[in-house]
């Protein structure tokens, strides 16, 4: 259940891959809604810079709630992000609804480090733990490699994840930001099937009508070509060991997250390429 009273939302990461979305739910909803981010360009947008928390203080003024999509550019959100909740908190958000993953548990590394903060020190929070984006292939760094080479580049060899369209990873924040008891707890997001990554080739296959194949690399290889893509090393050995992760099965679980905060079914990888074939062209 939505809350009855209004609520003013900061959603951080509002330009990105679900923070546009949680954006767009919330004002369909009609909810005072302000994207941070570090180039504001409309009424809509306000400064804000995990990395600068004089930024934030602003930013947080007047807000009840807060989408957290914690930056990219470091591995080290204990000492990055961690400060700047505290401002969050000083200035009276109540509410914190975090994007993690779901290989990181409340006390492990990166968003690991904010969940367990939440968890310690927030009135009210959720944590989201999706599990991979199907949009990693027809936004991230599969596109280019699926468009040029045919090819899908991993260290996952055969194990299976339940991918995940991230419109309902939005939907579960929304309904997480406006529910009317917080939830208090953190929830593992998948989509309805587990698929591998050879898998995953197989369908774009079916749907493209033409050969996609799955490249499977060891994680030192797999680093490298996060490295060379400019990621931090750090950060990219850290993404990589995800891959391995992989491999050894943990993410081969399906949940009904995603039916629990929204009452709605996740979106299946089948129709996902379906909906999104038109990226894949050349």
């Amino acid at each position: 259940m939505d809350k009855a009273n209004t609520m003013n939302v900061l959603v951080t990461g509002g330009t990105g891959t679900t923070g546009r979305m949680v954006v767009q739910g919330l004002k369909e909803r009609g909810i005072a809604t302000k994207v941070g981010t570090r180039r504001p360009s409309n009424r809509d947008e306000v400064l804000f810079d995990w990395q600068k928390p004089e930024s934030a203080r602003a930013a947080f003024g007047g807000m009840d709630a807060v989408y957290v999509v914690a930056p990219t550019n470091t591995s080290d959100h204990g000492s990055v992000v961690l400060p700047v909740l505290e401002i969050a908190r000083s200035c009276g958000v109540r509410r914190f609804v975090l994007l993690s993953a779901s290989s990181l548990e409340a006390g492990g590394p990166m968003m690991g480090q904010i969940h367990s903060y939440l968890k310690d020190n927030a009135s009210e929070w959720t944590v989201l733990r999706p599990t991979w984006f199907l949009q990693n292939f027809s936004q991230k760094h599969h596109l280019t490699t699926i468009r040029e080479e045919n090819a899908i580049y991993s260290a996952t060899g055969s194990g299976r994840v339940g991918f995940i369209d991230a419109s309902d990873i939005a939907r579960a924040a929304v309904s997480a930001l406006l529910a009317d008891h917080s939830c208090n707890s953190d929830f593992i997001l998948t989509g309805p099937e587990t698929l591998s990554y050879s898998d995953v080739a197989s369908k774009l296959t079916a749907v493209l009508d033409r050969a996609i194949r799955h490249v499977n690399l060891d994680v030192g290889q797999l680093v490298d070509r996060y490295c060379n893509g400019g990621l931090d090393r750090t950060y990219a050995e850290t993404l990589a060991s995800m891959d391995e992760w992989i491999e050894n099965g943990n993410e081969d679980r399906v949940t009904d997250s995603i039916h629990t905060l929204t009452g709605q079914y996740p979106n299946s990888a089948d129709a996902f390429m379906r909906q999104h074939s038109g990226c894949w062209t050349y």
